[in-house]
């Protein structure tokens, strides 16, 4: 199992109550169009200091096979101005958290009591327009704590009100927005995972949705990177009582709107909101298939698939991560009927798809943020199993316009 990022508390619970595969919380170009001019560019990002070796496997604190942290560099967050957070893994395994101007340069940074064993350190995800990083760090005995840092250098450590401390317990930050709010989620002492809130002043609140009651621990993770709005609402998903898995939205006055798409029986999840209140997301079919979602702020539900993603069990759009920007372009990944992750955009005006792969992606691409200019971060594994970053810039359908084919989906 690839550990850099995943959440992998998500994927303990939802084993233990369904066959949920579902994991949104907690990438040669290959278009399917004919290349011009104005086709887009990827570009691959490597920190210099990230490593080119095998990386490291830990033991599995939730039982099964070892945890793979692979060496390499792990983009995960874009903002509207082209700055990238995330974190790479050096030649000894060590984590680091990074931030990359829109100029291109990488400015590295390591969290107070970050441990440097194999897979420790520090691990940016979700980049604010200021330019803050928030992510968290494993300390010497694996447990995690909610990490911040900024431009400047400076890197602040918080822990949210009963968090664990044993291995894969603890805090991770996972959405930050302008004015310094954070959201994520913790684990406390009992392996129940909860989500937060941190307040731009430092108060930490517990915000976990309505959970009813039944014989379940229930959960609930805020989604990664792009799940918290200027205005304060929140989505994700969490789990109930009852064994049942909902997506949520919560608004900035703290009330709580249940998410589940018709036709959902694995579960749904909500992965990524804009400004204008549009929610993408996923959920899983009563065949076990993956499919994507659109939420408008009214609750109109839109439900799409990646034409040649995979329709058998565990396959399908949206399997790790997907994120809507403020024109309402998605990005995302599928799994295709190889059991590969390929990348796709979805067009806002008409719903065209259009699929990608990374230049040297033997492991799958693995899209996770777009910006207000449609520009994508994620990551890729080359067929050393070493991770690297790609930035994918370009084509816009609004520069194209309304009536060209691409944005028609001809």
């Amino acid at each position: 199992m690839i550990a850099n990022g995943l959440n992998l508390e998500f994927r303990a619970s939802t084993r233990q109550r369904s066959s949920l595969p579902l994991v949104l919380v907690l990438c040669t170009l290959a278009l399917s169009v004919t290349a011009s001019a104005d086709e887009p560019t990827i570009i691959t990002l490597d920190a210099p200091d990230a490593g080119t070796g095998p990386g490291a496997f830990i033991s599995n604190p939730f039982g099964g096979p070892p945890l793979f942290y692979p060496q390499g560099t792990f983009p995960y967050g874009i903002n509207d101005s082209g700055a990238i957070g995330g974190n790479f893994q050096d030649a000894h395994n060590v984590l680091h958290g990074f931030l990359r101007t829109p100029e291109g340069e990488f400015i590295t940074f390591d969290a107070p009591g970050a441990g440097s064993g194999p897979a420790q350190g520090t691990q940016g995800f979700a980049i604010s327009p200021k330019g803050v990083v928030v992510g968290k760090t494993f300390d010497a005995n694996q447990a995690q704590h909610g990490m911040l840092g900024t431009r400047e250098g400076t890197v602040i450590v918080f822990d949210a009100p009963g968090a664990g401390t044993a291995a894969f317990q603890g805090t991770i930050a996972e959405s930050v927005n302008a004015e310094g709010a954070i959201t994520g989620n913790y684990t406390d002492a009992s392996g129940a995972t909860h989500a937060f809130l941190r307040a731009p002043d430092g108060h930490i609140a517990t915000i976990d949705p309505p959970a009813g009651t039944g014989p379940f621990t229930p959960f609930a993770f805020p989604c990664l990177a792009d799940c918290l709005t200027e205005e304060g609402a929140i989505v994700g998903v969490y789990g109930d009582a009852a064994g049942l898995v909902h997506g949520f939205l919560r608004s900035p006055d703290g009330d709580f709107t249940k998410i589940d798409v018709s036709g959902a029986v694995g579960g749904t999840a909500a992965s990524g909101i804009n400004a204008e209140g549009t929610i993408v997301g996923g959920y899983i079919d009563a065949n076990g298939v993956n499919r994507g979602f659109l939420r408008a702020r009214d609750g109109t539900i839109t439900k799409f698939d990646v034409p040649s993603a995979g329709t058998g069990a565990g396959q399908g759009t949206i399997i790790f991560f997907a994120s809507i920007n403020a024109e309402g372009d998605v990005t995302g990944d599928y799994l295709d009927a190889n059991a590969v992750t390929h990348g796709f955009v979805r067009d806002h005006r008409h719903g065209a798809i259009t699929t990608f792969d990374a230049p040297g992606a033997a492991g799958g691409t693995e899209p996770i943020s777009n910006n207000a200019a449609n520009a994508i971060t994620g990551y890729y594994l080359d067929a050393s199993g070493v991770g690297h970053g790609f930035l994918r810039t370009g084509h816009r359908c609004s520069q194209e316009g309304e009536d060209s084919e691409r944005c028609r989906g001809e």
